[in-house]
């Protein structure tokens, strides 16, 4: 399964809020309901977050058994 609280702590390193998410890099709330709920997800969506939090996958995504 992939969870995706890594996320939440980068964002939270990174200083940017889900509303600046929303609001400033057009990422859907339905996307980010699907993250808190750990759904799926495309990975053109994890693409633009790695861009706009200039991170790897592996800071937003991780797999666990």
């Amino acid at each position: 399964m992939i969870v995706y609280d890594r996320l939440w702590e980068t964002l939270k390193k990174k200083n940017i809020s889900q509303y600046k998410l929303i609001k400033n890099y057009n990422i859907s709330t339905g996307q980010l309901d699907r993250l808190r709920k750990n759904g799926n997800v495309s990975t053109y969506t994890l693409n633009q977050l790695c861009e706009i939090l200039n991170c790897k996958l592996e800071d937003i995504a991780e797999y666990k058994k």
